[in-house]
C-alpha cells in the first residue's frame, strides 16, 4: 500500500511540473559556440496548430572565467519563407528550474534550465527552427550543454 501512495505523489508532482513547464516536442541540441569559421547549426520541423504556444527553454551548462555573453540566433520558417529570427540571451528567464552558480577566484560555473521566450502560432502548418549559438570571444568558456528545448 506505500508502494502505491509513493508511486501516486511522484505521478502526481510530475503532472504537475509538465502543467508549469509544458511538455516537450523538441530539443535542438547545439553545444557548440559558432564562430565565422565554424558553424554549428540544429534544426527541427513541427506541425503546429493555429492557437498552439510554444515555449522556447535554455537548458545550460557552462564555465567561464571574466565575463562571457551567450545568445541563441533562432530563425523560423514556414518552407523556404523565414517568417521569424530572434536573439535569445539563455540568462534572461522568467522560468527557472535546478539552477546552480558558482563563481569563485575569478571562474563562473553555471547550471540551470529556464523559459526564454513564447511564440503564438497563428495558422497551422509545418514550422522549422533553426538555431545556433553565438558567444563573445573567451578563450576560458567551456561548454558543456547549450540546448534549445521547445515546449508546447
Amino acid at each position: 500500500m506505500k508502494k502505491i501512495i509513493l508511486l501516486l505523489i511522484i505521478t502526481s508532482l510530475t503532472i504537475s511540473c509538465s502543467n508549469l513547464t509544458g511538455k516537450e516536442v523538441a530539443r535542438l541540441k547545439i553545444n557548440k559556440v559558432s564562430t565565422k569559421g565554424n558553424v554549428f547549426s540544429e534544426e527541427t520541423t513541427l506541425s503546429l496548430k493555429k492557437g498552439d504556444e510554444i515555449a522556447i527553454w535554455s537548458d545550460m551548462d557552462y564555465e567561464y572565467k571574466g565575463n562571457v555573453k551567450l545568445r541563441f540566433k533562432v530563425k523560423i520558417f514556414i518552407g523556404k519563407t523565414k517568417i521569424s529570427e530572434i536573439e535569445i540571451d539563455p540568462t534572461n528567464k522568467n522560468i527557472t528550474v535546478d539552477e546552480v552558480k558558482t563563481a569563485l577566484m575569478g571562474k563562473t560555473k553555471w547550471r540551470f534550465t529556464g523559459k526564454n521566450y513564447k511564440l503564438n502560432i497563428k495558422k497551422d502548418e509545418s514550422y522549422t527552427f533553426k538555431s545556433i549559438l553565438i558567444a563573445t570571444k573567451n578563450p576560458d568558456l567551456k561548454i558543456t550543454k547549450a540546448e534549445l528545448v521547445l515546449k508546447k
